[in-house]
């Protein structure tokens, strides 16, 4: 994967002796230098590893936390830590020494794999942010299922490997006069070159492309929940369901921005070094990759900590799960596994939601009647609306709405009741 060492004969420079050629690797750098960098390679294998299986067992290990969005944080932590476990340590030490040890098969699979994982990241990321697309601007669309969510999981899983599995095909290990190391040897067409046109559009598809649709789609997100007024007369749970919905958005957004920093300069440096292969050969180029490639492998250890600062029960999961560090401070673990009658409530199906809103205005409408008296038999009528019909009852006949009010009300709470989860 590593454009760095797909190059056999720039790595090794010959020079001439009284002995006959000799053959000397140009990467080799000083030890502090290498202490340096292993410690910072290091501090994100720990990090990303511990981080995501965290936010792997909070999502598995609790019931409430296996939503839509949920499961496609699970993938995309899934991703990220399986890639920073087999991938980041193998490429330091390839970086740093420029001679492979890990035989012909780990080298295949260490061109094939980051390419899937990334893929496999970056469209879960793409999925969430369709969903919020779905669920905020088209709220009485059904939404989709666990067993859906899984399939979609599967489909990105597939497409990934079938995007890496030329870097697996066509990667290979030679035999220096002096070290082992691992490349790819592409075919050579004369009507195209396929090495240059593969990493176009693998950088296409894998970074430029889907940022683009989640930048669309969290654009018009955005609009939607922060440039629109909150009408005066709304519940209060109509402004609970929005500013739920804000906390959600923001922390996907954030997620996404981090990942679009952290994988930009090493897309342009595969870029670049396609169209400008001979400034690769130059001895600082080492260095330069070493540090783009830090930065690239380290956005698989930011999102724990977002998910951490930003979502308040993946707050209480990471809590749990480090109760037993002194510096972690308790938490209110109840609030990961148990949801109070509010949220509950938001599981309702946008068809119960509907068709309680249609015969509470029906009822609402009939003359010299009492209201509240139509408005609980109503909704005990509609299966599993007693708890949403009783709290309507008390609220629209306390305050002693009109009808119009009523129904507008009860139309605003309504449609936010397609969410399945405040905080996915």
């Amino acid at each position: 994967m590593d454009p760095l060492f797909n190059i056999t004969d720039s790595p090794t420079i010959p020079t001439n002796s009284t002995n006959g050629t000799e053959y000397w690797n140009q990467f080799v750098q000083p030890a502090w230098r290498i202490a340096l960098w292993a410690m910072a390679y290091s501090s994100i294998v720990i990090v990303s590893v511990v981080g995501n299986v965290t936010v792997i067992w909070i999502i598995m290990a609790h019931k409430r936390m296996r939503t839509v969005t949920n499961y496609f944080l699970l993938n995309l932590a899934f991703a990220e830590a399986s890639m920073s476990a087999f991938n980041t340590v193998i490429n330091f030490t390839y970086a740093v020494h420029n001679e492979w040890y890990f035989g012909l098969i780990y080298c295949r699979f260490h061109n094939f794999f980051p390419v899937a994982a990334v893929f496999a990241s970056i469209y879960s990321m793409t999925a969430i942010a369709l969903d919020r697309y779905m669920a905020i601007i088209h709220p009485l669309q059904q939404r989709m299922s666990s067993t859906e969510t899984k399939v979609v999981v599967g489909v990105i899983w597939v497409l990934a490997l079938l995007l890496a599995l030329p870097q697996y095909y066509y990667s290979n290990t030679d035999q220096l006069p002096d070290r082992v190391v691992c490349y790819i040897d592409w075919p050579e067409y004369s009507l195209l070159d396929f090495k240059k046109m593969y990493y176009v559009c693998v950088a296409i598809l894998i970074y430029f492309l889907p940022l683009l649709v989640m930048g669309c789609a969290y654009l018009v997100v955005g609009l939607t929940l922060w440039a629109s007024e909150i009408p005066g007369d709304s519940s209060d749970r109509y402004k609970e369901q929005l500013t739920a919905k804000r906390k959600v958005v923001k922390m996907m957004i954030t997620v996404v921005c981090t990942f679009a920093f952290c994988w930009l300069p090493y897309h342009v440096y595969f870029l670049l070094h396609q169209f400008f292969p001979d400034m690769f050969e130059e001895r600082f180029i080492q260095q330069v990759y070493l540090g783009i490639m830090w930065l690239a492998m380290s956005s698989t250890m930011y999102n724990p900590i977002i998910y951490c600062c930003l979502n308040d029960r993946f707050r209480a999961g990471f809590k749990q799960a480090f109760r037993f560090c002194p510096c972690v401070p308790r938490g209110s673990y109840e609030g990961l596994e148990m949801k109070s009658t509010r949220y509950l409530q938001t599981q309702t199906s946008v068809y119960k939601a509907s068709r309680m809103e249609t015969t509470v205005s029906t009822v609402l409408q009939v003359g010299g009647e009492d209201k509240s008296t139509h408005i609980l038999y109503s909704s005990r009528n509609q299966p599993g609306g007693s708890c949403i019909g009783a709290s309507s009852s008390l609220d629209l006949t306390s305050n002693g709405s009109s009808s119009r009010s009523v129904s507008k009300t009860v139309s605003e709470t309504s449609s936010f009741y397609s969410s399945n989860n405040l905080q996915e």
